[in-house]
């Protein structure tokens, strides 16, 4: 019988588990050696508390050696019919209707309530390179998804629109290419650095200080420290216009065909068909600035009916 494997994602007691610098008008670029001192200037801008650096010295040390451990279901008695496991406590709480275009809310807040919500999020560490061939780009959008598996199928969402389009987008359009490489947990402060707000034609493999791998289909290059890297070739994109200001677009949808697949040889099975959860240590986006690793995992058979 099929199996579905449910990970639950261990985070800090508090959203300000790792600088998230994506987006941020206040940050400028600098080169790697003073990539530090922009985090923190820029981390005002996203309401990081300030006394950060104080709370973050204070919490426990990342453990390296944590690996997933599988745990009985939180009712191991459940039976059909049984509904939640909570023994009706959540029946007891009522819920707040939300009008995302409700007057005076800022559509910020829609963003904030998203991306807190809709949680653990993959992240895609998006490669690619602009259309002459001078510059690498790279990039993490946690907007991503794995959709379909004949053809391999992926979306990623883009904010903003094509006209303007920054700097993955761009190039992915131009070129009709990319590599979607998965984060990991020994590469996850890399990954976060290539968030930075660099003008075009700064690469940020070199503010990362991650390693280019060759491709076998596409230009662009693979993120050699990455665990399982995906080819990719451009499907189609729609965009999408605002609600609030009509005629303005604010984001753009990709469909991308993995048409090559890359997996470190200590991770992946003799069948090439699964990837080990204990190698891969994948890293997920929370709330906030906030980060998420899996180590609590629980197994549910598929009820057969």
């Amino acid at each position: 019988m099929d199996q579905m494997l449910i990970c639950a994602p261990v985070v800090a007691q508090t959203d300000h588990f790792l600088y998230r610098v994506r987006h941020l008008p206040s940050l400028h670029f600098s080169p790697p050696s003073r990539l530090k001192s922009s985090m923190i200037n820029a981390s005002a801008h996203f309401k990081v508390r300030e006394d950060f650096e104080n709370v973050q010295a204070a919490r426990p040390a990342w453990n390296h050696d944590a690996e997933p451990t599988y745990f009985k279901p939180p009712k191991p008695d459940w039976k059909e019919g049984d509904g939640g496991n909570d023994g009706g406590e959540s029946l007891k709480k009522n819920h707040i209707e939300i009008d995302p275009y409700e007057e005076g809310r800022p559509i910020s807040s829609n963003y904030k309530l998203l991306i807190s919500g809709i949680a653990p999020r993959p992240i895609a560490l998006i490669s690619t390179r602009s259309k002459d061939g001078k510059t690498a780009n790279l990039a993490p959008f946690s907007y991503a998804q794995v959709v379909n598996h004949d053809p391999p199928l992926f979306v990623v969402g883009f904010s903003g629109s094509l006209e303007k389009a920054k700097d993955s987008l761009k190039n992915l359009v131009e070129t009709g290419e990319c590599v979607v490489n998965i984060i990991s947990e020994h590469f996850v402060e890399a990954a976060n650095a290539t968030a930075i707000n660099a003008p075009y034609g700064v690469s940020e493999w070199e503010i990362s200080g991650l390693h280019q791998a060759p491709s076998s289909v596409v230009q662009a290059a693979r993120v050699k420290e990455s665990i399982l890297s995906i080819e990719g070739k451009l499907v189609e994109t729609k965009e999408f216009e605002s609600r609030a200001t009509p005629g303005k677009k604010t984001g753009c949808l990709a469909i991308i065909e993995g048409v090559r697949f890359w997996a470190r040889e200590d991770a992946i099975n003799e069948e090439k068909s699964v990837i080990d959860l204990k190698v891969l240590k994948p890293i997920s986006r929370l709330g906030g600035i906030a980060y998420g690793r899996t180590t609590d995992v629980i197994e549910l058979p598929r009820p057969n009916f």
